[in-house]
């Protein structure tokens, strides 16, 4: 370019120095680009989970993992993996064909191998894959029925409905079940046992909005006993107030916090043990129904209980559980009996909302009596 004149070489200089400004305009420009989508691609945090039994004509059933990024897309293989395990990324196991759904039914050919499963999460900016931990090897046959097709939920996922369980299809007939209900995450992972839920149907509560639910299903017979779990709910919500009743949606339980004015709870059912009190009663145990909202049952109201005149039996404050009742067992105390012709015990009762003054909100107050024979 030396021997090229002066002003040939100027306009050749100018050219070559836009060039280059445009080239690394245009890496500037890349890089970030590929950066930001490798960011928010989805991410595993948690594992996915294989539960069921590993043996010939059981279902396998996976939960997707957890994972940050918002995945939009889940797509699932099962890997068939040497007795070893194989490499945990499932690097040298096989595909069986037709087993891309999260639930697996085990077949003669997994015999002596052990299962994993490749959960791929999908987003608008790429994918990420994560891989299960093995199963125990696949055995040809295993004890007690078999699960043929997977337990079902249905139902309105909203708190205060009730969902039911369908226990799925098992072979031979004749199987009973047992049921356990799992509070999850809105992925479908994190479960935790809800211990009071073991009933084919169960009603949501509060604790449940924002979560998924499952439910896994004991099969039993002469031979032993199968476990299956089913595929998570959609997300439950929280349901709407209808306006001036304050009294939440739905048919089911109700926690208090969710209740108010102009609704009233109601102490509508009362037990007491022993029955009759007799002169020689040491300790009482009374328990108080609280509903509100046309009869359903309330959570998490505060009951109190009293006999009266007073300082016949001590009473302490307790809450109502999922199904309405409040248990309150009071000592004896030095004024009881009131009298030695006293035939009732009267107590004054009282149901309230945390936090609310004791005589507004929503409480409520009744007296009740219950039974005496000094003489019996």
């Amino acid at each position: 370019m030396s021997s090229l004149p002066s002003s040939a070489r100027r306009i050749l200089t100018k050219r070559w120095i836009v060039v280059g400004v445009v080239t690394v305009a245009v890496l500037a420009v890349l890089v970030p680009a590929v950066s930001a989508q490798q960011q928010a691609a989805p991410a595993n945090t948690g594992e996915p989970v294989i539960s069921g039994s590993p043996a010939v004509g059981q279902t396998l059933t996976a939960t997707n993992g957890t994972w940050d990024n918002s995945p939009t897309t889940f797509t699932y293989q099962w890997l068939r993996c040497p007795p070893s395990g194989g490499a945990s990324d499932g690097s040298d196991c096989a595909s069986p064909a037709l087993a891309t759904n999260a639930s697996y039914v085990v077949v003669a050919g997994d015999v002596g191998f052990r299962l994993r499963i490749r959960v791929t999460a999908g987003n608008a900016d790429g994918t990420n894959a994560a891989v299960s931990n093995a199963t125990q090897a696949v055995t040809a046959q295993a004890a007690g029925p078999t699960n043929t097709a997977p337990p079902t939920i249905k139902g309105t996922t909203v708190v205060g409905e009730a969902l039911t369980a369908d226990p799925g299809t098992w072979s031979p007939a004749g199987a009973t079940f047992a049921y356990i209900w799992s509070r999850c995450d809105a992925a479908g992972a994190s479960c935790a046992d809800i211990s009071t839920a073991t009933q084919s149907t169960y009603t949501l509560v509060t604790a449940d909005a924002g979560k998924t639910l499952r439910v896994k299903v004991t099969g039993t017979n002469g031979t032993g006993s199968n476990a299956v779990t089913s595929t998570q709910t959609a997300v439950v919500t929280s349901g709407s107030t209808p306006p001036g009743t304050g009294c939440p949606s739905g048919t089911g339980p109700i926690d208090v916090k969710d209740i108010t004015p102009p609704a009233r709870l109601s102490i509508d059912k009362q037990q007491i043990t022993p029955s009759p009190v007799t002169k020689s009663t040491q300790t009482i145990r009374i328990r108080l129904h609280v509903s509100a909202c046309n009869g359903r049952a309330v959570e998490g109201a505060l009951v109190y209980a009293t006999p009266t005149p007073y300082q016949q039996f001590s009473a302490t404050e307790q809450p109502t559980t999922a199904d309405g009742w409040a248990v309150l067992t009071m000592k004896r105390l030095r004024f009881f009996p009131a009298s030695n012709q006293q035939q009732l015990l009267v107590v004054f009762a009282r149901a309230r909302k945390d936090g609310e003054d004791l005589l507004g909100g929503v409480s409520t107050r009744r007296l009740i009596s219950f039974k005496v024979n000094l003489h019996g």
